[in-house]
């Protein structure tokens, strides 16, 4: 139960960061000095994709990719952790600390955040694969979050994530933040990328597109200038306004804290 002295913080705005923000310092202060200047209170989602492949090939460990998703066996798994939960985790804190906020990083399985259950098999050209240590999520209580909210901090969550009986999976970032941002009732869920908002010519930045409708991406999915790293963004973003979530908001780092990106909405 929730400390009754501590106050309810208004609905966050949910960022989430990718990997590849977290690998430019001067990208990640930047988002920092954004949320320092929002207006809503923020909780911070992020991932970690390419520093967790990077790790494993340092340990002579080639992960693997199956549709698009990572396998994660049991290594990867000790890898996610080292990664997601420690080293990234503790140094977007001490960035958050640089910019004058106070920041607490927390995982997916702390406090019952988010409950995952183990994937299931598929089949990919006649065989079976299993991605191991990968968990789909089956309920967010947001709690803990609006616990911190309510204290003045800013929660930086880690993917790393448990099932019923504490059994640890890594989990899609884009997903955790998709249902987390629709727990917590957020008005919007900012996916901050490298690219910035949506271009209908990606190497035209006059191309770029304000607004977008959720008919709007089908159709540029269909003619094929919503593809390549956009698509699986704009994916999420139809994924968090179909779960109620108003709008989601494409940008990059220098857009929080104002007006810039593609808001997508129904």
């Amino acid at each position: 139960m929730q400390n009754e002295s501590i106050p309810q913080a208004p609905a966050p705005v949910v960022v989430k960061l990718g990997g590849a923000i977290l690998a430019d310092a001067e990208a990640t202060a930047a988002v920092w000095a954004g949320v320092a200047v929002m207006a809503e209170p923020v909780v911070v989602v992020h991932g970690g994709g390419p520093q967790a492949t990077a790790l494993a090939r340092r340990l002579g460990h080639e992960p693997t990719i199956v549709v698009g998703r990572r396998v994660t066996g049991d290594l990867d798994l000790e890898v996610a952790l080292y990664t997601l939960r420690g080293a990234l985790n503790a140094r977007l804190v001490g960035a958050a600390r640089a910019a004058g906020l106070r920041a607490v990083g927390v995982s997916g399985a702390d406090g019952a955040l988010v409950t995952v259950a183990k994937r299931p098999p598929i089949h990919v050209d006649g065989q079976r694969v299993d991605f191991g240590h990968v968990g789909d999520v089956q309920s967010v209580d947001p709690t803990l979050v609006q616990t911190l909210l309510g204290a003045g901090f800013v929660p930086v969550v880690s993917t790393v994530c448990a099932d019923a009986a504490g059994a640890l999976y890594n989990v899609n970032a884009d997903t955790v933040a998709a249902d987390l941002a629709a727990a917590l009732g957020a008005p919007r869920l900012d996916l901050v990328t490298e690219a910035g908002g949506v271009r209908r010519d990606a190497a035209d930045p006059s191309s770029h597109l304000p607004r977008l409708t959720e008919a709007e991406v089908a159709a540029g999915v269909a003619e094929g200038w919503i593809a390549g790293g956009m698509r699986p963004k704009l994916e999420t973003a139809l994924a968090a306004l179909r779960r109620g979530v108003p709008s989601v908001r494409v940008c990059a780092p220098a857009d929080l804290g104002g007006d810039g990106g593609t808001v997508v909405t129904a």
